[in-house]
């Protein structure tokens, strides 16, 4: 909402300069502003995925762990860094503020990133290295090693979980949603946004990943550090041009007050007349009642007590609630089976960066004399997402002007179609791996002479899968969430990813104690040569397959509220590419 103060001077109400006072609508926000905030957000990716990406091996070949132990450790780092997202989110929404939690958490991960460098620089930081030839023999890394490590780590995923659960909503702060104009450059930025954040994940996989393993790791981790801190200043230095909002407080907060008041209450009667229910939300605002978890309703019931102190109008929010945050809550109910079955592909998702860099890291990865680093092959897997995104935008959206294409829940679908797919070429290729090595006579820790490039469609049919899932997943969790709890609908779809890299622990877990054999070695072996890993994709896959299954189920049982918004927010509907990616800028 814009008011006009003084003359030729447009100002906001609902935005705020760094003084506190409402932000002057030409000096503030807009597309720099945004850019500079997302600037974090690339430099968060470039930290995070080469050292994630590219870490299996150095536990591998550095710290001396188990294949299946290191895969296990970089699945948790990962699962527990996207899970603390909602965290991250109600700091930011009930104590510092979006662009405070920002500013500490990337000083966090560049911390977490330097402890990394001193570990992997300083020789009593690490254990001997360890002849190829006398691999069973190998020291592991002690306590304290692995100590100093688990610090660097877990600031790491805590300053990521803080970036990253408020870089998009201040980036969208930026633009005044009142105004057509601003509404439809925040549109344009944000439909390159994905695209940008990707340059930095490209150069992760590639320059930094070289970097580590040819020159050393010390420095790799140590270019993270500074490119966090460099971005850090840059975002600091813009304070007094940045838009910023009042903290609204945080939806878990909601949450917590309806279920709370719904079991304070569950042996009340239910009113006969429904009208009856606490309801004093503007008519714009409001939701109407559904009949889907009566038990829920209870938290509207009035009853002695609400409203504290003789004579108040206002109620404890404890002991009760409107219809509309009753409602409001049923929605992400009814959300939460599609989330539950987007979580599978992030267990395949997570061989990406684990077990598969562990496969091309025992193979041929020469071009000439040249020697791509295994967890490089991870740009096949950006690369298809990439490849995938643009076709879909020319050769569809285009073609129909922008009215036709795949919703979200049918994206979704077609991801979870294709990973099944992804993971059965993954077993073939494994297949075909296993073949050479029990051909192969020498020690099996030497390069297998089969190319690393036999992976190529694993990695890439995976990001094809991702490009799907992520903008459908993405896109319908904000679309289909209330107004309110967007923000926490954005940390949602972040535990999806949280919950598919701790399935893969799990499995992993699982499988190594049931499998071992007459000769008591299990499908996932110290060594990934030793390992039975096609029958591990082949677990992924069938488990996959069930999964689609429960899901098509949840896709067709789901209905959204139908007071809930316009037909556009529907996935019933064919919504267009620039709406659902309007609704992955609209997180605040």
């Amino acid at each position: 909402m814009e008011v006009e103060m003084e003359e030729g001077k447009t100002f906001l109400s609902d935005a705020f300069d760094y003084k506190g006072a409402p932000a002057e609508k030409a000096k503030t926000g807009g597309w720099v502003s945004a850019a500079t905030i997302l600037g974090i957000e690339m430099c968060e990716r470039f930290t995070t995925m080469g050292i994630a990406t590219n870490l299996v091996t150095y536990l591998d070949h550095t710290m001396n762990q188990p294949s299946a132990t290191s895969s296990t450790i970089v699945s948790n780092f990962s699962g527990v860094a996207f899970l603390t997202c909602l965290l991250g989110g109600v700091i930011a929404d009930s104590f510092l503020g979006r662009y405070w939690t920002i500013a500490i958490f990337a000083v966090v991960e560049a911390l977490g990133a330097g402890v990394l460098a001193i570990s992997a620089t300083l020789p009593g930081l690490r254990p001997p290295p360890c002849n190829p030839s006398q691999a069973v023999n190998c020291v592991k890394a002690n306590m304290l090693q692995m100590g100093i490590f688990y610090i660097g780590l877990c600031a790491l995923g805590m300053g990521l979980a803080g970036v990253k659960s408020s870089v998009s909503a201040l980036a969208t702060d930026q633009f005044d949603h009142n105004d057509k104009k601003e509404k439809t450059k925040m549109e344009y930025f944000f439909n390159r946004f994905y695209l940008v954040i990707n340059i930095g994940t490209i150069l992760a996989v590639t320059v930094l990943v070289y970097i580590q393993d040819e020159v050393s790791r010390g420095v790799g981790y140590g270019i993270c550090a500074a490119a966090m801190i460099t971005a850090d200043i840059i975002y600091l230095s813009r304070s007094r041009k940045y838009r910023y909002k009042k903290r609204s407080g945080s939806p878990l907060i909601q949450v917590a007050q309806v279920i709370t008041a719904a079991i304070k209450k569950r042996k009340l009667e239910f009113p006969s007349d429904v009208s009856l229910l606490y309801e004093d939300s503007s008519p714009e605002s409001r939701v109407h009642r559904t009949n889907h978890f009566r038990w829920l309703d209870k938290a509207a019931v009035i009853s002695d007590g609400d409203f504290g102190k003789e004579g108040s109008t206002t109620p404890n929010p404890w002991k009760l609630c409107t219809v509309t945050k009753v409602e409001e809550l049923k929605m992400m109910i009814r959300i939460l089976p599609i989330w539950a079955t987007t979580i599978m592909f992030w267990c395949v998702h997570a061989q990406m960066i684990t077990f598969s860099v562990q496969q091309a890291a025992s193979m041929d990865r020469s071009i000439g004399k040249f020697q791509v680093p295994p967890a490089s092959f991870n740009v096949f897997f950006i690369g298809g997402i990439m490849i995938t995104l643009a076709l879909y935008d020319s050769l569809v959206m285009k073609r129909s002007g922008g009215s036709k294409g795949l919703t979200n829940l049918q994206k979704i679908g077609v991801g979870l179609a294709i990973s099944i797919i992804a993971m059965a070429a993954a077993v073939g290729m494994e297949q075909k791996r296993l073949k050479v090595i029990r051909s192969y006579k020498k020690t099996p820790t030497t390069t297998l002479p089969l190319t690393a490039f036999v992976l190529v469609p694993q990695f890439a049919i995976v990001g094809i899968a991702e490009a799907f899932i992520y903008s459908g997943s993405l896109a319908f969790f904000i679309g289909q969430a209330p107004k309110g709890m967007k923000a926490i609908s954005n940390s949602l779809f972040l535990t999806t990813i949280a919950f598919g890299y701790f399935v893969t622990t799990i499995l992993v877990n699982l499988i190594k104690k049931i499998t071992p054999g007459k000769d008591g070695i299990p499908w996932l072996a110290s060594k990934i040569n030793d390992s039975r890993l096609d029958y591990f994709y082949a677990v992924i896959s069938v488990l996959g397959l069930i999964n689609f299954g429960v899901y098509l189920v949840c896709a067709k049982w789901y209905k959204p509220n139908s007071s809930h918004g316009s037909a556009k927010d529907s996935d019933d509907v064919n919504a267009s590419h620039d709406e659902e990616r309007a609704g992955d800028a609209e997180i605040s």
